[in-house]
């Protein structure tokens, strides 16, 4: 997904900055009418090589005597060590906090992207939510909009990679995700050749928050977090489309937060649909040591950053379909699920939180960037900082 011209924002479908997220082989995506052409390395196939599924291990939920010290959470699967995103966003200091306490509830993230894969990281949990790709010529699998979600092309692991970031089970098997509990539904609105259309992009965020969309079935697991590591094509890149923005403040003033990545093309996310709209969580990409990669977007629209890694040194990630099941990709694409699953945290912490509330906890608690910035140009800016997950726990918990 070019990012994906449209969806993976900007290789991931925005996951490539050096990936290739949904968004094509190699770096050398197709041209689009949208806008620059975003290289998305992640994004190439790799033949299929399942994994076993693994049951449900959720985080302890057996609070510790009382005055004890607070315990050391550390997830036994095996590609955890090499998972220097989690640190970076202080996620072991968020688990140790709920795995002390016990708290929070399962809460639903919607994930719409390629489509489903199923997952054995999220067992039990994964969701084949609706698929929105209207134009059969593009979908792949031989008709319109259907009720089978399922991944269709060399792209489909995006999606699947995503949700493992946000969801993974701490099992002992594979990699670790943000949140072990939360349920993923998996939406897809790219088609085979990574590109997003507008009105099938609205549709979905309407659909996946529990809304109703004309001639679709209800969405039986509306979700309060919003996965969008794309960006719509067929559009100019000179702002938030309109039924676009239409969708995301009704889902927004339904309870949902939409996060979106801020893509791939090393450009100001603010033309871009959905990170350059209202009501939106935009998360931009940076390195292990806070730097922002060339390929990623910045500028005022962007809330904060996450990890999304470079060329070489990618986000590491089960994937089914992954050389030995594993892939690194990197992007913006894979820095919004960060964002995403961080939240899902909070909303299972307190469900009463709105999204504008979630929005301000995320940006407020941020790290700031070494020497006050990610990039030496002061335009190029990534907002207010680096997502830390323990301290937006400790502020929803009162730890």
């Amino acid at each position: 997904m070019r990012v994906l011209p449209s969806v993976l924002l900007t290789a991931a479908l925005v996951g490539a900055g050096a990936s290739a997220a949904p968004g094509l082989p190699l770096s050398s995506p197709p041209p689009s009418s949208s806008g620059p052409a975003s290289p998305w390395p992640e994004l190439l196939p790799e033949p299929a090589r399942p994994l076993p599924a693994p049951p449900l291990v959720p985080l302890s939920p057996v609070p510790p005597p009382a005055n004890a010290a607070p315990a050391v959470y550390r997830p036994a699967d095996p590609l955890y060590p090499r998972q220097w995103n989690l640190q970076a966003i202080r996620a072991p200091g968020a688990w140790a906090q709920l795995a002390a306490t016990g708290r929070g509830a399962r809460v639903t993230v919607a994930v719409l992207d390629t489509g489903f894969v199923n997952s054995p990281e999220l067992a039990g949990r994964v969701v084949n939510g609706y698929d929105f790709v209207s134009d059969p010529a593009r979908a792949g699998d031989g008709d319109g909009r259907d009720a089978d979600a399922s991944g269709v092309g060399p792209f489909a692991y995006h999606a699947e990679v995503i949700g493992n970031l946000i969801g993974a089970a701490h099992d002992g098997r594979g990699m670790a995700g943000i949140n072990p509990q939360a349920r993923v539904v998996q939406i897809r609105v790219g088609g085979t050749d990574g590109m997003i259309a507008p009105q099938d992009l609205a549709d979905a965020l309407r659909w996946a928050a529990g809304l109703s969309v004309p001639g679709v079935p209800v969405n039986p697991n509306p979700a309060k977090v919003l996965n969008l590591s794309l960006y719509a094509d067929f559009i100019p890149l000179t702002g938030c489309d309109a039924r676009i923005q239409a969708a995301v403040d009704a889902v927004t003033a339904h309870g949902a937060l939409v996060v979106a990545g801020a893509a791939n093309d090393g450009a100001d996310a603010s033309g871009y649909t959905p990170a350059g709209c209202r009501n939106v969580l935009t998360v931009t990409s940076v390195t292990e040591d806070g730097r922002r990669p060339g390929y990623a977007n910045w500028g005022a629209s962007v809330a904060l950053a996450a990890p999304g890694g470079e060329p070489g040194h990618g986000i590491p990630a089960s994937s089914v379909s992954g050389p030995g099941g594993e892939r690194a990709p990197d992007g913006t694409s894979f820095a919004a699920p960060h964002a995403a699953g961080v939240a899902s945290l909070l909303f299972g912490l307190k469900p009463t939180l709105t999204p504008a509330q979630v929005r301000d906890l995320l940006t407020r608690t941020a790290t700031p960037f070494p020497a006050g910035r990610c990039d030496p140009d002061p335009r190029k800016s990534c907002g207010r900082g680096m997502l830390n997950a323990e301290a937006a726990v400790k502020a929803v918990s009162g730890k």
